[in-house]
């Protein structure tokens, strides 16, 4: 089975409002190319039109021509977590997490169908080239309060996953730090678990420390109102932190607003630098050097038939 976006159901290969179809959308520039190469730890490469024209392979060579060696692509649904497991089993610079979204979680735990999709990603979750339970976790900014309780469950029923495959687990937290560390402490973290797009402050990020979770930095921590994120990622030990796009979400500066991709890590490698007063390069090995403790080397997971977990 390949990987074809024509796969997905529409309602996921088209998320661009209804004005954008027929507008063309200026990606950034590329940036200068790292001379020592990184992953992009977190990106959704499913989306195919509206606002984010690119298909994978498009968005992966681009990636390549500046020093982007891979990328961890992200599913938030059933569909998309079969797609990145699809895409990641024939394409070598992917590695696949698999998960339902937060926002989602509740909605289908009301609609009597979450222990299903729960099947459906224990199996995804035995492939090899799956190296993540995620996005998972808590959103309270979409969440009403009166779904919140599924959603915790659902998460902790994501960490119990994680656990059983012996996985990183990878969080989506938004308005929510408190009780996602509460879960987190109440049923204990995974060995590997990453605060995905971080978006706490100093003391969130000491709390990470303590516990030796990872905080994973996208374009939002380049952003000129974004001084809590800069001083979070000075607190966090640098064993512990990542780099990620978020694709299609969160271009970093100078360029937010226009459409992301894993070729523009590099602007966000720079502006970590900036900030941790490191040389680019030296940053960027580092980085690397904590992909890999969290997820392995991208060839140590060999491709394979993906019929048995797909079908």
């Amino acid at each position: 089975m390949t990987a074809s976006r024509d796969e997905l159901p529409a309602h996921i290969r088209h998320r661009g409002g209804p004005d954008t179809d027929n507008r063309a959308i200026a990606y950034p520039p590329a940036p200068p190319a790292l001379s020592v190469g990184v992953y992009d730890n977190h990106a959704h490469v499913e989306f195919a039109d509206g606002d984010n024209p690119m298909d994978y392979t498009q968005h992966l060579d681009a990636a390549g021509s500046v020093g982007v060696l891979g990328i961890v692509q992200v599913g938030t649904d059933v569909e998309t977590s079969r797609w990145s497991v699809a895409l990641a089993g024939r394409e070598p610079r992917v590695l696949a997490a698999v998960a339902i979204h937060p926002n989602e979680a509740p909605l289908l735990a009301q609609a009597g169908r979450l222990d299903h999709a729960m099947e459906v990603l224990d199996s995804l979750a035995a492939h090899p080239r799956v190296v993540a339970v995620g996005e998972t976790g808590l959103d309270f900014f979409r969440t009403e309060p009166s779904l919140q309780e599924l959603q915790k469950q659902a998460f902790r029923d994501h960490i119990a996953l994680a656990k059983k495959h012996d996985l990183a687990l990878q969080i989506h937290d938004r308005d929510a730090h408190e009780a996602v560390v509460e879960v987190l402490l109440d049923v204990g973290a995974p060995e590997k678990t990453v605060f995905h797009c971080f978006s706490g402050d100093a003391a969130l990020a000491q709390t990470l420390s303590e516990h030796g979770w990872y905080a994973s930095f996208s374009g939002t921590v380049t952003f000129k109102n974004s001084q809590g994120l800069r001083e979070a990622l000075a607190v966090m030990p640098k064993s512990h932190i990542l780099v990620e796009t978020d694709t299609p979400f969160l271009t970093p500066d100078p360029h937010r607003g226009k459409p992301n991709s894993p070729y523009m890590v590099p602007y966000t490698v720079v502006s970590m630098a900036h900030t941790l007063k490191m040389d680019v390069s030296l940053l960027a090995a580092q980085l690397t050097s904590n992909t890999h403790d969290v997820y392995g080397r991208w060839d140590d997971h060999p491709l394979d038939d993906l019929e048995p977990f797909l079908g």
